[in-house]
C-alpha cells in the first residue's frame, strides 16, 4: 500500500477535515499546511484513543480531542478583521465582501497582531482592545489609500 506525503491532500481523517474546515474558516493562511494539519489531526486522534482506552466515554474523549485539535488557534485574525469591517465601516465594505478584503488586508495587517500576546483567550484581554482600535486604524488608512472593492 503505498501512502500520500503529508504535504499533500489525501483521505482525511475526521480530525483532519474538522481542522481544515474551522482552518478554512478562521484561519485560511493554514488551510495549505498539510502537514500541520496531518499533525494536528494525529494527535488529536491520539489523545481521543488514550482517553478511550483510560475509560472515558466518548463525549469527554472528544473534548479532550479537540482540545488538542484546535489548541493555539481559537483567536482568529482574519474573523477578528471581518468583526472590524462589519462593526465599523459597513457603510463602505459590503458584509458579503468583508470575507474577501479580510483576505486582503491579513498581510497588511501582520504587524498590528505581531504587536500583541496572541492567544486562545486573546479576545477576553484588556489588550484586545487596544488590537481592535490599531487594526480600525490601519484598516481605515488602508480603505482610504485604495480602493479594495474595486480590484
Amino acid at each position: 500500500m503505498k501512502y500520500k506525503s503529508t504535504s499533500e491532500p489525501m483521505e482525511m481523517s475526521y480530525f483532519r477535515l474538522n481542522l481544515l474546515s474551522f482552518l478554512r474558516d478562521a484561519h485560511p493562511d493554514k488551510a495549505d499546511d498539510f502537514s500541520f494539519i496531518a499533525g494536528r489531526g494525529d494527535m488529536a486522534a491520539e489523545a481521543y484513543s488514550e482517553a478511550i482506552k483510560s475509560g472515558l466515554d466518548h463525549i469527554q474523549a472528544a473534548e479532550i480531542a479537540n482540545e488538542a485539535l484546535f489548541k493555539g488557534l481559537h483567536f482568529s485574525p482574519c474573523n477578528t478583521i471581518v468583526e472590524i469591517l462589519w462593526n465599523e465601516f459597513q457603510g463602505e465594505v459590503p458584509e458579503d465582501k468583508a470575507k474577501e478584503l479580510a483576505l486582503r488586508l491579513l498581510p497588511e495587517c501582520e504587524s498590528v497582531f505581531a504587536g500583541y500576546p496572541l492567544s486562545d483567550s486573546f479576545s477576553d484581554e484588556p489588550e484586545y482592545e487596544l488590537l481592535y482600535t490599531e487594526l480600525t486604524g490601519a484598516i481605515a488608512l488602508y480603505l482610504e489609500s485604495h480602493n479594495p472593492l474595486h480590484s
